[in-house]
């Protein structure tokens, strides 16, 4: 058993442009910390708004030992709540995603309207007052159609930030008018912060997704360039040209490029809208457009990939013909859940306009191959000759970015909960 300081100590010792030290990856006590302090204090991604179309529709996140209800009301606004009923604690919603008029307890018949007023309880007395038993309310945002929570009591206010700067950039994909083509739910084998810290990084992606590699380019994501041999010098040459070339050409058409790094914030984001290889239109195994139904008012397929990253546990990929979404919650030390979803016009017709084993493809394999490499740096971790190893500042310094975000994070916490000690 790891005490509160221990995992303190470890905390303010953390070698900046290293690895973290193996108990961030497999100590229990360090995962509810991460679930406390990172979970429970951050704006986190949950859904997109295409999964809750009509009044009614709701759908259900497990963040850590909490279940939280997400529905679109008449007014098609969204809210959030506590999955619990305020009589005797049942969950009131046990599905992923359902339809429902009332929120109403299966078990006592307890009943709640869409703003979480309890407006129904039988047998409770003259004077009991429903007012004081409404649901628990939860911080919930939609950014441009991406759904956010905050379990807060006061949830971070620089959200406003990301909104600001982000809507320009995915506003023009049209979120709401789009529909979900399909979702997968991967178990990864490891520890939340690998999931994230791959995903920060291409150093590995050349030697492991043959797929992803088709339409983007790992020079996006750094290199050395001291050690490229005459052709892949060249390979970057082509692709820097590339990318002043197209991103003059997209914002000359009202689509935002340039990159926005802003991954210190406390809800920290970066972005930037990448060109893709060879037909340049789309995450497919050609290259092309998945869906002949482009998004939005969208006529020029050839749009590049606008990439979208958030601090705990997001990453966002928009093509001219469609969305792919990833949320990551943590299920224990060593497992985490990785949700994708796959986004199309509302109008395109599977197929006629699409396919799914074409437009899934890419980042199904990759999901693989990702999980995969998460389980072995998980094994590495739980290793005696485990020792935090150095960051490559050409291809990883997102990474040193997401491990110092988490540790700062953590020494807030800490000293929030000194300073309520001292003010008591």
């Amino acid at each position: 058993m790891r005490s509160p300081s221990d995992i303190q100590t470890l905390v303010n010792r953390r070698e900046k442009n290293k690895s973290l030290e193996a108990p961030f990856y497999n100590s229990p006590e360090i995962l509810d910390l991460d679930i406390k302090a990172i979970f429970g204090k951050h704006w986190i991604f949950v859904a997109v708004d295409p999964e809750l179309p009509e009044p009614g529709d709701c759908v259900t996140v497990e963040v850590g030992n909490a279940s939280i209800l997400i529905l679109r009301g008449d007014d098609m606004e969204v809210r959030a709540f506590h999955n619990v009923c305020r009589h005797r604690g049942a969950r009131l919603i046990d599905e992923r995603t359902t339809t429902i008029g009332n929120i109403v307890c299966r078990y006592h018949g307890w009943t709640y309207n869409e703003d979480g007023d309890l407006i129904l309880a039988e047998h409770m007395g003259s004077g009991f007052d429903k007012s004081c038993h409404g649901l628990k309310t939860v911080h919930v945002r939609s950014i441009a159609g991406l759904i956010f929570i905050c379990l807060a009591e006061n949830a971070p206010a620089d959200i406003d930030e990301l909104a600001r700067t982000m809507e320009p950039y995915i506003a023009p994909h049209d979120i709401a008018n789009c529909k979900v083509a399909h979702s997968s739910e991967l178990i990864e084998e490891g520890n939340w912060k690998l999931t994230m810290e791959n995903n920060r990084e291409c150093y590995h992606c050349e030697g492991n997704h043959p797929q992803l590699t088709v339409p983007l380019s790992e020079f996006g994501f750094g290199f050395s360039p001291d050690e490229l041999d005459e052709r892949r010098s060249s390979d970057v040459k082509k692709y820097l040209e590339s990318v002043e070339r197209d991103h003059q050409r997209w914002e000359a058409c009202g689509l935002p490029s340039a990159e926005e790094e802003h991954l210190a914030n406390v809800t920290g984001f970066r972005t930037m809208r990448l060109p893709l290889s060879w037909e340049g239109e789309s995450h497919t195994l050609d290259t092309k457009v998945a869906s002949k139904k482009l998004l939005g008012s969208f006529t020029d397929a050839k749009l590049g990939g606008l990439s979208f990253w958030t601090h705990p546990n997001s990453w966002h990929h928009f093509m001219s013909d469609h969305i792919v979404t990833f949320s990551v919650l943590p299920i224990s030390a060593n497992r985490t859940l990785v949700r994708t979803t796959w986004l199309v016009h509302k109008d395109a017709i599977e197929g006629e306009d699409y396919t799914l084993d074409n437009l899934t493809q890419v980042w199904t394999m990759t999901n693989l191959q990702d999980a995969m490499l998460v389980r072995l740096a998980q094994l590495g971790s739980e290793q005696p000759a485990y020792e935090p190893g150095p960051y490559s500042t050409f291809t990883e310094p997102h990474v040193e970015a997401f491990c110092d975000w988490y540790i700062k994070r953590l020494q807030d916490h800490f000293a929030a909960d000194q300073a309520a000690i001292a003010a008591q």
